[in-house]
């Protein structure tokens, strides 16, 4: 246990960020996680919505400090390939 002042206030502030920025990698691997379930189904609108969504959750995570910046654009790109990807195999099918 932390003995001066300043030592328990930087554990409190620890527990109270680690708990805010699991929550934000946990919504935010919730939100892939249901745009690739739209991609498997084929669902564009969903997967436009959807990718919107994580697009802006990544940038707030970065911008946060929750996750590095090169981490979202990361996941950004790699989450754009596959919706291109699945809109031109849908296009081309």
């Amino acid at each position: 246990m932390p003995h001066s002042a300043s030592a328990r206030k930087r554990h409190r502030q620890n527990l109270r960020n680690r708990d805010r920025n699991r929550a934000v990698k946990s919504s935010l691997k919730t939100a892939v996680r249901r745009l690739l379930d739209s991609l498997s189904q084929n669902d564009s609108e969903a997967v436009k919505e959807r990718f919107r969504l994580v697009v802006k959750q990544a940038d707030r995570a970065a911008a946060g400090g929750t996750i590095h910046r090169n981490r979202a654009a990361r996941i950004k790109s790699r989450l754009s390939a596959r919706v291109k990807a699945a809109g031109t195999a849908t296009a081309a099918g």
